[in-house]
């Protein structure tokens, strides 16, 4: 696939580090009596609280969101203060978190010292298009679907038309991966049990009961091969991340808090994203170029990552997200999750590690965290960033160094992020060596 143009990644000369993170509790939609702002304040609070900094010191402010009115960031975040900082507001769907994540890395660059990145959701049951009276953003997208194959209309009566067309896309893409690679519907269970397994040491998480993949695949299906525990549920929730320069970690000595962002990459739809394949729907290629654009420009591979959180809305796309992020090969996922060992770490927990190498959603993932929009990217920053100071208790990845995150948003963006534990070089040729 030829790309237009010179990519943009920002100014090189300018370190970018999170010193801090917090999320909330997910919850289920309705299950807890609170709202937006609630969920904002509290995430942020807490991500100020991990810095050790106060809400005066941040110069602007990354809102996330999808339902909801405009203005709802500065709402969320009046509470901690009225400083008069810059606060912008954005929606990109899924991967709306790691897109404020991305402008507040953005605006460091751009010389703020601090910023602050906060994502939050407050849900329904299912997924909703919230202005029926004109042309829909995913039109293209769900024109695909059907161009393809996929049965046009609503799963059931009980189920929308936008959550029905993005749960085809998935499910129909996992079809075509067990039918052109062998695949089969235990290795996409095995990948649900994996990630409630690992939910079950996340107090934060939505869902914490372990399943095996028999009791995954004995759930209602919802779309072929996809059951209802292979679904990430909606949820409620807050998350949000420290974000600032080398200067201010040296000034507010947080050197021992900072995670470095080495490369950071957004993609958005590419021709082979429409009429091409199921699995273009679904982002794969969009995520494959923005993990390529990462890899390259930090001069690091996937056999140097020890830790990933990945956008696993439905099992398969975890399974199709190991072939894109560079795990194992193509059509070689089934083999991957075949692989999976569960290690015991010195806190008392266990973490599944994949091809002797990768653990994979330490966190539970979507599947067992829940799926509040605005604020999932953001969680999977906290959780990275948690993973890499060694501050993640039962969920801990031993030794772990480099970290990578995929985030995505059907209409559409993919954004990949490489982090790494602070280190005071910065010739970028010496990274590995540091490794």
């Amino acid at each position: 696939q030829k790309m237009a143009g010179r990519l943009y990644s920002g100014p090189r000369r300018r370190r970018v580090f999170v010193v801090g993170a917090g999320t909330t509790k997910f919850e289920r939609p309705h299950s807890r009596k609170w709202d937006y702002p609630e969920m904002g304040r509290e995430a942020a609070a807490a991500a100020l609280k991990d810095a050790g900094i106060e809400y005066s010191e941040v110069q602007a402010v990354a809102a996330s969101y999808c339902y909801g009115d405009p203005t709802c960031g500065q709402k969320a975040v009046y509470g901690l203060g009225l400083t008069g900082v810059p606060v912008f507001n954005m929606n990109n769907n899924c991967s709306s978190g790691s897109t404020a994540l991305m402008m507040a890395r953005l605006m460091v660059q751009g010389g703020y010292d601090c910023t602050l990145a906060v994502g939050f959701e407050k849900m329904n049951s299912g997924l909703s298009e919230n202005f029926p009276d004109r042309v829909s953003p995913i039109q293209e997208h769900v024109q695909s679907l059907e161009k393809l194959g996929a049965k046009s209309g609503p799963l059931n009566p009980h189920v929308n038309a936008v959550t029905s067309d993005v749960v085809k896309m998935f499910a129909y893409a996992a079809r075509d991966h067990c039918r052109q690679y062998g695949t089969s519907v235990q290795h996409f269970a095995k990948i649900t049990s994996k990630n409630r397994r690992h939910g079950t040491q996340n107090p934060k998480a939505a869902i914490q009961k372990a399943v095996t993949p028999d009791q995954v695949l004995s759930k209602r299906i919802i779309c072929d091969p996809i059951t209802i525990a292979m679904s990430a549920p909606t949820g409620d929730g807050g998350a949000a991340t420290v974000v600032c320069s080398e200067e201010f970690v040296r000034r507010h000595r947080l050197q021992d808090h900072a995670v470095e962002i080495v490369a950071q990459h957004m993609c958005t739809d590419l021709p082979n994203s429409f009429n091409h394949s199921f699995l273009g729907l679904c982002g794969y290629f969009m995520s494959k170029e923005a993990a390529q654009r990462c890899m390259q420009e930090a001069g690091l591979s996937a056999s140097d990552v020890d830790v990933i959180e990945l956008h696993d809305c439905f099992a398969p796309n975890e399974l199709f997200l190991y072939e894109a992020l560079g795990l194992c090969p193509e059509g070689s996922g089934g083999s991957l999750i075949d692989s999976a060992e569960w290690i015991r770490n010195s806190s008392g927990g266990e973490v599944c590690r994949l091809g002797g190498r990768w653990v994979v959603n330490p966190s539970g993932g979507l599947e067992s965290k829940g799926h509040p929009i605005g604020a999932t990217g953001l969680a999977q920053c906290a959780e990275l960033q948690w993973q890499l100071r060694g501050v993640a208790g039962k969920r801990q990845v031993e030794n772990a160094k480099v970290g990578l995150q995929q985030n995505f948003g059907i209409g559409g963006a993919a954004v990949v992020t490489l982090y790494r534990k602070y280190s005071p070089e910065t010739d970028g040729k010496t990274m590995r060596s540091n490794l």
